[in-house]
């Protein structure tokens, strides 16, 4: 402890010389954090529709930052590459291959050399797997056939600029419809002289919106809007035939009847809004002879979406989430508002089915009535589709049985739980893939199966249930069991269930499960992504904050640490805020014990190689229970659940409660700005991509439903910039300078930056170029962990005594 002082002094004098030389350089930190970035990656895997082939999907390392650096145009929501009319910052497969279930060895695809591939997708006979390859000027559309492993070009260049996807099979399987480039002038630029201003008007009727980013902004964002995201539709062959479908338009869903003999498009078109993201543009929805082109029926046209309450779960009014039948030759499925859209109002009945079958002349036919939101289907035949709705405000799930080809018979509550009580959850149908490609709910004997997360007190332990439809019986047929975290996938065959399995010290890997015998088969062998961690101690513990409410958090700790002969260590906690209307639900945990000890760069638990104790993923709930909303004593309860993390690491002997930080992301970074400013907990803040001034997104934010208007004392006082005067200890802002997310402008670091400055706070701002919400390239990711693991040091490993310091 006599040498803390100056130790601490002398990394002052270094940080201070390193900042006046480093301001304008990546920097690369320690060899034991910069390592964890250049870890491989674990491939992907995606299964044939037969259950038979598994495609391994090589993940390429953090990309250059010259890859982030291509053009850029946001619009709409959306952002785009204008060289290839696809999105910008698109990742995909450096590699793809394909192995049979039970082994031999990988039919390896041959891409062009350099080229990317996306958006793997089976046939639905599993004969072939289309995928978009991604060159430096274009987009195209490739098909392998899985036998071989031969890969050849389909057609193109592909836009795959507009949201949804650039393409899907025919359920033939040997043709695909697909968007390709329509443009072909230059695209429209910038006068030179103005024309004249840029104008909007309100005409007195509301039209709240929350905080988005990459809104059109003026008529040359408009005419940007229709060059690089207008498409044309074709049906293309893996014999090399083509047809044209439709006219020229700014489609953002293309899906083929599962009988083959339609195509039903989404398209976007103007009156565009300044307001609001492209998916609240006005939308036609159409039907097109797949054979001819030829239009067949229009399904819908709605008008611009500018006045959707912000209520959660408000909808635009008039028909939406259209789809087909899955089980079905040829219907047209959608539902339809039944209180206006507000979720805000009273209805005894919100939401109404609808179904057209072909020719689709006649009258829609009602499927079913819901009293609360309407927000899916899963289809399974004529007897039996399971239906879902849902309200935020109470957290409600309902989940119904009704019969598709009794349309207007009442349907059946099969399942109805809460949300967020994740103990009670009784997981999700599983489904399987019909002779079309579309997935449908796999029932045997009359009975289906639920497959959940199995959230309990004793941490998260999947599992998979057979519900028989006659009785209602519920039969466990899987649980995972310690020392495992073994995750339900598919069934193989009967009886057999395809699971995802690991340990604390063995990575992630794929197994046969045979449910009767009781035995496991290893069909992959991924090998563990940084060995020389395998000592990281991890374990997961459970405390209690003031008032009663029990919370966990994951404990890191260095190899060959001991607690008896080592001492409290300098720590990290991390944390993300969740809301909750029940403080029973808030206490559940969201864990398990017997996962993989990832040691990612992208949180708190690279830390744990250089000496510090990690409590990551600590719980943060925000409570408000009955007429109480959660944000009404938001900050109180912040601090509350910090209090108790810090005090069960102290209480077991790892934390020295002097030499602790907090660091978030987004939300995250809120919550490190409100904390600083509200408690003297910490030693120190990491604050990344944050939004620090609520005043700038008036409308609500996360989960919070009240504007500015209904109550401004509420947002001032959760607003760290408005207390930035009490922000007594160093914090670290990190923010990408292209930041999307909605609210979390780089505008807000840089003013809560500004702020700390000119009232003498101690405080640092890396604007990391090119990156957005969330840090991709090498270079920034390298830095980040150079920045924090600096800041650490200084001001929590080597910082000097709270006396010495001058106090919290």
């Amino acid at each position: 402890m006599t040498l803390r002082p100056l130790v601490f002094a002398l990394a002052l004098v270094a940080a201070h010389a390193a900042a006046q030389d480093d301001a304008l350089r990546y920097q690369t930190p320690a060899p034991e954090l910069a390592a964890l970035v250049d870890a491989p990656r674990t491939p992907a895997v995606s299964l044939s529709p037969d259950r038979a082939t598994m495609a391994l999907l090589t993940r390429p390392g953090a990309p250059p930052v010259a890859a982030l650096a291509e053009p850029e145009l946001g619009l709409a929501g959306t952002r785009i590459n204008p060289r290839t009319n696809g999105p910008s910052r698109a990742s995909g497969y450096t590699g793809v291959a394909f192995r049979a279930i039970d082994g031999g060895e990988p039919r390896e695809v041959s891409l062009p050399e350099g080229a990317r591939a996306r958006q793997v997708a089976w046939s639905p006979d599993g004969r072939h797997a289309a995928m978009l390859v991604d060159f430096p000027d274009r987009i195209e559309l490739w098909a392998a056939e899985v036998a071989s492993g031969r890969a050849r070009r389909i057609a193109g260049p592909v836009n795959d600029a507009a949201p949804g996807s650039a393409f899907a099979w025919m359920p033939s399987g040997d043709a695909l419809v697909v968007r390709t480039v329509a443009a072909s002038g230059p695209a429209p630029e910038e006068a030179l002289v103005p024309s004249g201003p840029v104008v909007q008007q309100s005409d007195g009727q509301a039209a709240p919106a929350r905080t988005y980013q990459d809104l059109l902004e003026s008529p040359l964002d408009e005419a940007r809007y229709d060059h690089y995201l207008t498409s044309r539709l074709h049906v293309v062959g893996l014999d090399g035939s083509e047809r044209a479908l439709g006219p020229a338009a700014v489609y953002t869903s293309v899906a083929p009847s599962p009988d083959g003999r339609f195509v039903m498009t989404e398209a976007r078109h103007r009156p565009y809004s300044y307001l609001v993201p492209w998916y609240r543009f006005p939308t036609r929805v159409e039907v097109w002879d797949a054979a001819t082109g030829a239009l067949v029926h229009t399904v819908a046209d709605t008008d611009l979406a500018e006045r959707v309450p912000i209520a959660f779960g408000s909808v635009p009014t008039g028909p939406r989430d259209f789809e087909w039948r899955a089980d079905a030759d040829a219907t047209v499925v959608w539902a339809e508002a039944q209180d206006g859209g507000d979720a805000g109002a009273e209805a005894a009945i919100r939401d109404r089915l609808y179904a057209l079958a072909a020719p689709f002349s006649g009258a829609p036919q009602e499927l079913a009535a819901f009293p609360l939101r309407y927000s899916g289907t899963t289809w399974g035949d004529g007897e039996t589709a399971l239906a879902t709705d849902y309200y935020w405000q109470t957290r409600q799930v309902n989940v119904y049985r009704f019969r598709p080809d009794a349309p207007g018979a009442e349907p059946e509550v099969l399942l109805s739980y809460s949300f967020e009580n994740r103990y009670d959850n009784p997981g999700s149908p599983m489904t399987v893939p019909n002779v079309a490609g579309y997935r449908v709910l796999q029932v045997e004997d009359g009975a289906i199966f639920l497959s959940g997360q199995g959230a309990s007190p004793e941490g998260n332990r999947p599992f998979v249930r057979r519900v028989d439809l006659g009785t209602g019986d519920v039969t466990e047929l899987f649980r995972s069991e310690a020392p495992y975290y073994e995750r339900p996938v598919a069934f193989l065959r009967d009886g057999v269930l395809l699971t995802q399995r690991e340990t604390v010290t063995d990575p992630p890997n794929y197994y046969a499960r045979d449910l009767g015998a009781g035995t496991t088969t290893a069909l992959t062998a991924f090998p563990h992504p940084y060995p020389e961690l395998a000592g990281v101690q991890k374990e997961t513990v459970e405390y209690t904050r003031a008032d009663g409410v029990p919370l966990s958090a994951t404990l890191y700790l260095p190899p060959g640490y001991d607690a008896e002969r080592d001492g409290p260590l300098p720590t990290l906690v991390w944390a993300y805020p969740t809301e909750f209307k029940s403080a029973d639900a808030a206490g559940q945990r969201t864990d398990s014990p017997h996962q993989f000890t990832y040691v990612s760069y992208w949180g708190a638990v690279p830390f744990v190689t250089r000496g510090y104790a990690v409590l990551d993923d600590a719980a943060f709930p925000v409570i408000g229970e009955g007429n109480a909303e959660p944000n009404d004593s938001f900050r109180q309860q912040l601090v509350m659940n910090a209090q108790a993390a810090i005090d069960a690491g102290v209480a077991r002997g790892v934390v020295d409660p002097d030499r602790v930080a907090v660091g978030g992301h987004s939300y995250g970074a809120f919550m490190v700005g409100n904390l600083l400013a509200h408690s003297d907990l910490f030693r120190a803040g990491i604050a990344r991509s944050g939004a620090y001034n609520r005043t700038l997104t008036p409308f609500g934010f996360q989960r919070e439903e009240r504007t500015f208007w209904d109550d401004p004392m509420l947002y001032v006082g959760m607003s760290p910039f408005m207390h930035a005067d009490k922000i007594d200890e160093p914090i670290l802002l990190i923010h990408g300078d292209a930041d999307n997310n909605p609210g979390t402008f780089t505008l807000q670091s840089e003013r809560l930056y500004g702020a700390l400055k000119g009232l003498g706070g101690t405080a640092r701002l890396v604007l990391l170029p090119a990156e957005s919400h969330g840090y991709r390239a090498r270079e920034s990711l390298l830095h980040m962990l150079w920045e924090e693991d600096r800041w650490l040091d200084a001001h929590v490993k080597n910082a000097a005594p709270r006396e010495m310091a001058g106090g919290g």
